[in-house]
């Protein structure tokens, strides 16, 4: 299981059992959009390869 925990400056990321950072920047970056814009599943489709992605996609902006 992949733990997200958002705030305005990145996301920190627990994945299987590693804990790191993407800062806010390498987000933007990957996506293509501005961070409050990007949805945690697409977050999650950063740190992993075929993600289970479960309900309704919510953005980073409605979030914090």
């Amino acid at each position: 299981m992949t733990v997200l925990s958002f705030d305005k400056t990145g996301v920190d990321v627990v994945y299987e059992g590693t804990e790191f950072r993407l800062e806010k920047d390498l987000i933007e970056e990957a996506t293509e959009k501005s961070y409050r814009d990007v949805t945690d599943h697409e977050v999650l489709q950063i740190v992993e390869k075929q993600p289970a992605l479960s309900g309704e996609p919510a953005r980073i902006g409605d979030i914090l």
